[in-house]
């Protein structure tokens, strides 16, 4: 598993980012606010930031800058600031490619029963994270984590995103955090996504980031040991999942809340 610095206080960690890689300064920007943030908090951190996004509902939708030039600057993050990067792949040959940039694969939910995914990632040494498939229950998510680890490779993370609640809904049920953590890997609440409203008519998702706060507090309450939370400085004009997003400026209000809830809880 990566080493998560800065955690003496035994708090959660924090994956957070853009949703994808726009460009460089902007993402350097994100991630130098993020970290100061972090380090005054002492949560140990990890950069998100797709370099591709391959889920399009449009095919004019926005996909990435183009991936080398996008997984360059996650490495580039990696470098300038000392924290892990963690990326999607959405195939198996993607795997060995971004393994290069990164310190953690991500499976989309989408994609966790893909188990030549599930191989090729493995087969990195990198830690996986999985998300939970928005129709799968928590408890399935075991057979997912015995893919990698049949592999040979042990460092596993497993994350909730919500579950798909009739066409244009998702639900987090809480009780899955605790189900997922007793196969013995991390779990994370990725809170943005679980607040998704997919499959709106004009082709575009839609959010509630309004329940952020709500969704968020109630992820450390039952004691996630890690939240997903992507940000950007301006939602309103991000190349995507703009409607989900997290304002930047949002960020440090609402993780100073959620350690004061990780302190009570413990």
């Amino acid at each position: 598993m990566i080493e998560l610095k800065n955690n003496p206080a035994g708090n959660f960690f924090l994956l957070a980012g853009p949703c994808v890689i726009e460009g460089e300064e902007m993402a350097m920007r994100i991630a130098e606010r993020v970290v100061k943030i972090t380090e005054t908090l002492q949560i140990p951190y990890v950069f998100k930031g797709s370099y591709r996004k391959a889920n399009r509902s449009r095919l004019d939708s926005f996909m990435g800058i183009g991936d080398e030039k996008a997984l360059k600057i996650l490495q580039k993050v990696r470098d300038t600031f000392g924290v892990p990067t963690v990326t999607d792949i959405h195939s198996a040959d993607e795997a060995e490619m971004a393994a290069e940039y990164v310190d953690i694969l991500q499976i989309p939910a989408f994609l966790c029963r893909q188990t030549d995914l599930l191989v090729a990632a493995a087969k990195t040494g990198k830690t996986i994270n999985i998300k939970k498939g928005q129709f799968l229950s928590p408890l399935a998510m075991q057979f997912a984590a015995d893919k990698v680890v049949e592999v040979g490779n042990k460092n596993v993370m497993l994350t909730e995103r919500g579950t798909t609640f009739g066409y244009q809904d998702l639900v987090v049920d809480y009780r899955g955090i605790p189900e997922m953590q007793s196969f013995g890997y991390p779990v994370i609440l990725d809170v943005t996504h679980s607040l998704q409203q997919p499959n709106q008519t004009s082709g575009v998702t839609g959010g509630m980031p309004q329940l952020i706060e709500t969704v968020a507090k109630a992820g450390i309450a039952v004691g996630a040991d890690g939240l997903f939370i992507e940000t950007h400085e301006n939602p309103a004009i991000a190349k995507s999942d703009g409607a989900n997003m997290l304002r930047l400026d949002l960020l440090e209000g609402l993780l100073t809340k959620l350690v004061r809830i990780r302190e009570a809880i413990k």
